[in-house]
């Protein structure tokens, strides 16, 4: 039976080429009116020249100064997918100057676009994330979405989303955890993490150990590492036939191995094998 699937492609009659943008100075204050027209094609036509302009910084500075983020804010909720999807992708581009990140801090963009996590079209989401992705790779942007109680709710997604959404979550964990992993731990993000060691896709391998890597940073993350079980896994990882999966693999069990005492490795009696030999030779780089 045919099942409704709503198209990743844009309409045909929404050509970039075609937009008229007004001259100098006037330009973004009249893109940021059609932005708020009811007319739909001049909605979508607005943000696909935005989308163009905001790759300038310089742009960038102007459209958040003239209110841009509260009427991009309001969009996230249009019921067309076309509008959601280019309004997303608006965000992402800006997220990658620095004073779009700072515009999202100061207008609250974070938490406003976590109303779109369940987003039905896939290019929405996978927009989001990259967003996330760039906002969290400085500490005030990490800082941003761990205090706006977001991770959690990433920990789910890893679960749930497409495979290459669980990529950009894993990263996004990656960047905030590194400052505050307390949230992650208390969502059960070790066992997840766990079984995404065993994934088929050598990225969402790589990417869950180093993960784990930040996740062992507290002495609480070590403890659940060591608690579910997480070593041998990280120590099988070493035969991994893909570079990055081994390295992430063996910074995950150096940072489970080093404690806040100084630097001993306890439990190595409940490894065998590999597992021991490894952990041994660890226990003396470290010691060294």
């Amino acid at each position: 039976m045919a099942s409704p699937l709503i198209s990743q492609y844009l309409p045909p009659d929404i050509d970039p080429t075609k937009v008229s943008i007004a001259y100098g100075r006037r330009a973004l204050p009249k893109l940021n009116e059609e932005l708020q027209s009811s007319d739909l094609l001049t909605r979508q036509k607005a943000l696909m020249a935005l989308c163009d302009m905001v790759h300038d910084p310089e742009h960038v500075y102007q459209a958040i100064s003239i209110g841009f983020l509260n009427s991009l804010k309001l969009l996230l909720r249009d019921p067309d997918s076309t509008v959601r999807q280019k309004t997303i992708e608006v965000f992402h581009i800006m997220a990658n100057h620095s004073v779009g990140r700072e515009g999202f801090l100061k207008h609250h963009v974070i938490l406003a676009l976590s109303q779109n996590l369940d987003d039905p079209v896939l290019l929405c989401r996978k927009f989001l994330h990259k967003t996330y992705r760039s906002v969290a790779q400085v500490p005030r942007g990490a800082d941003s979405i761990i205090s706006s109680g977001l991770i959690p709710f990433l920990v789910k997604k890893v679960q749930e989303e497409d495979e290459e959404i669980q990529e950009l979550i894993l990263d996004t964990l990656y960047f905030c955890l590194q400052w505050d992993a307390s949230q992650a731990l208390q969502s059960k993000a070790v066992p997840i993490l766990r079984e995404k060691l065993n994934s088929l896709n050598e990225n969402i391998r790589s990417k869950a150990a180093h993960t784990l890597m930040a996740i062992c940073m507290p002495q609480d993350g070590k403890d659940q590492v060591w608690q579910y079980d997480v070593i041998p896994l990280l120590v099988k990882l070493l035969d991994d036939p893909n570079i990055e999966v081994k390295g992430n693999a063996a910074g995950a069990l150096m940072f489970a191995a080093v404690t806040t005492a100084g630097g001993a490795v306890d439990r190595l009696p409940d490894l065998k094998s590999r597992s021991l030999i490894f952990l041994s030779d660890l226990r003396h780089l470290l010691l060294v």
